[in-house]
């Protein structure tokens, strides 16, 4: 007879009816799999091996999707119920070792970020503020980093430096502290003590910058062609830079006046108004798209990027119509990360020097930005009565707190109080 697969998991599945039975030898299968992989790649993290040794499954074209989602419900089952979580089995206690060099150790932070499916602009974030932190560690504090190590310590030396020397913003040093945080977890495998005494960039509260309907008709009469249909898209649908940047054909529904943001902020999915404004200058828009895909295609082009494991279950996809973005860049780039030439969407910095211009040539003094339209966007909305729920929907804000801002706002713009010298000089005399 032959023996049971890591019998006493099989045993916990069937006595919880956590799969069904037939099922039970195969969820034992998968677990012992990543067991020998985990043993072969003791220095990587739990979560890391966890996800390269998906990655790995999904590069073997033999195994099916279906097959893949199995072995992750089966690890998730093993760690977190059947070990519930204890992840320390999976991490023995290596012997204390020096680090590698800081070129090493940044060839190792790409290949996690990757691992894990980060964006390029993240990636190029988190490791742009390693090497400043380990420019800093070695040029600030003459610290040797392969033989001294790293510590809990050199962060907020590092992030008090950025608040105090630097005077960075908040958001900025709280950039600088996630990419750190996910260089000592994910890749030196360190936990951080406490962080309480490090010196943060502190801001209170801001009012977001918005136009005034008749402002924003001002910045648009400035714009004409591909820029002013950018510019009424993201005031009109109240998308933020990237979200219009990274939009696909599939994307637009013009039937039912929506569009879709996939993938955004927080990783997560909405719709959004489509503005009828713009249907019929948008189709014209896509037509003149699909020509220059055309012309892509038939030079042995005409492939796009996909996020995550899009390209390998759908080979075709990248090249097809409905996937190429809506607003494309004007060139064919080698894509950074796997070498083929694509054509990307349009840069961001393209968006933004349009606005810039638009704004300084209608004469606007507010510091106006992409994103102020897309504030202007959810003030106006509010001025029209619109529930705030529904505007909270619409800009994909997680917590309705964030969207109360445009409360206090739109209060600001219409409940403005009269003043006593206007009172004064305004009086009707006895």
């Amino acid at each position: 007879m032959k023996e049971r697969i890591l019998p006493e998991f099989q045993d916990f599945l069937l006595s919880r009816s956590l799969v069904p039975e037939k099922n039970v030898s195969f969820y034992a299968y998968w677990v012992s799999k990543f067991l020998a992989f985990s043993n072969r790649n003791e220095d990587l993290g739990p979560d890391l091996r966890f996800q390269k040794f998906l990655n790995q499954l999904q590069s073997q074209k033999k195994i099916a999707d279906w097959q893949i989602r199995q072995a992750e419900e089966a690890l998730r089952l093993y760690i977190h119920h059947f070990l519930d979580g204890n992840t320390s089995i999976l991490s023995p206690n290596l012997p204390q070792k020096k680090l590698p060099d800081p070129s090493e150790i940044l060839v190792e932070m790409r290949e996690a970020i990757r691992i894990k499916h980060y964006s390029y602009r993240t990636e190029r974030s988190y490791m742009d503020w390693v090497e400043r932190f380990f420019h800093y560690i070695s040029q600030v504090k003459k610290k040797d980093i392969h033989l001294a190590g790293l510590d809990s310590g050199d962060i907020k030396d590092f992030l008090s430096y950025l608040a105090l020397t630097k005077r960075v913003s908040s958001s900025t040093q709280n950039q600088a502290f996630n990419a750190l945080l996910f260089l000592f977890r994910d890749v030196l495998k360190t936990e951080l003590g406490d962080l309480s005494k490090t010196v943060r960039a502190k801001r209170g509260q801001r009012l977001p910058v918005t136009l005034s309907p008749e402002e924003v008709q001002k910045l648009f009469n400035h714009l004409k062609g591909l820029n002013l249909l950018i510019l009424q898209l993201l005031y009109g649908s109240g998308l933020r830079l990237m979200e219009l940047a990274r939009l696909r054909v599939k994307d637009i529904d013009f039937g039912q006046d929506l569009v879709f943001v996939r993938g955004s902020k927080g990783d997560k999915d909405r719709t959004t108004i489509l503005p009828e404004t713009v249907k019929k200058i948008l189709k014209s828009h896509l037509d003149e798209v699909k020509k220059l895909h055309d012309k892509d295609l038939a030079g042995g082009y005409g492939e796009v990027y996909l996020p995550d494991a899009l390209e390998r279950k759908y080979p075709n996809a990248a090249k097809e119509w409905g996937w190429q973005y809506v607003f494309p860049s004007s060139k064919l780039s080698v894509d950074p990360r796997g070498g083929k030439i694509r054509r990307h969407h349009i840069s961001e910095k393209t968006i933004q020097n349009a606005v810039k211009e638009a704004v300084r040539k209608a004469g606007i003094a507010k510091h106006a930005s992409v994103h102020t339209l897309r504030h202007s966007f959810a003030t106006h909305l509010l001025m029209n009565g619109v529930n705030i729920r529904e505007i909270q929907n619409l800009l994909g804000h997680k917590h309705l707190e964030t969207t109360m801002i445009y409360t206090h706002v739109l209060r600001d713009m219409v409940s403005v109080p009269k003043s006593p010298l206007d009172n004064l000089y305004n009086k009707k005399p006895l």
